[in-house]
C-alpha cells in the first residue's frame, strides 16, 4: 500500500511539473538587445506606468502586468505575428508575462535580470524617460 502511495505521489507530481514548463525563452541583456533590434519583434514593458515613466527601453510598449485586465490590453496593443520581448524591473513579473503571454499563443522572450540588469550594463543612457 505504501508503495503504491508513493508511486501516484511520484506519477502526480511529473505531470503537474510537465504542466508548469514555460514555452518561452530567458535571455541576458546582450542576447536581448540583439532581439530587440529585429523588425519582427515588439518591446513589452510591464512595471507600473510611474516606473515606464521614469525611464524605459526606447520603442517599448506599456502594459502593467498586475492590472487586472493585463491579457486584453496586451492582446489590443500586440500583434501576435510578432515575437513578444519582455521585460520589468528585476525579471519577475515579466517571466509571469512571459508565462500568461505565451499560453495565449505569443512568441516571447524574457530580459533575464529585467531593467536592473539592463542599466547595469550599459547604464541610465540606454533609456527613454517621459
Amino acid at each position: 500500500m505504501k508503495k503504491w502511495f508513493l508511486s501516484l505521489i511520484g506519477l502526480l507530481g511529473i505531470s503537474l511539473s510537465s504542466c508548469s514548463q514555460t514555452s518561452f525563452k530567458s535571455v541576458d541583456v546582450d542576447e536581448f538587445k540583439k532581439v530587440i533590434t529585429q523588425e519582427n519583434v515588439q518591446l513589452l514593458d510591464v512595471r507600473t506606468e510611474q516606473e515606464f515613466n521614469e525611464g524605459h527601453i526606447a520603442n517599448a510598449l506599456n502594459v502593467d502586468v498586475k492590472q487586472d485586465n493585463f491579457m486584453e490590453q496586451a492582446k489590443e496593443v500586440l500583434n501576435s505575428e510578432k515575437v513578444i520581448a519582455v521585460y520589468c524591473r528585476s525579471g519577475r513579473r515579466s517571466a509571469d508575462a512571459a508565462a500568461r503571454l505565451s499560453k495565449e499563443g505569443f512568441q516571447v522572450i524574457d530580459l533575464k535580470g529585467g531593467i536592473i540588469a539592463w542599466t547595469k550594463k550599459f547604464g541610465d543612457t540606454e533609456l527613454e524617460k517621459r
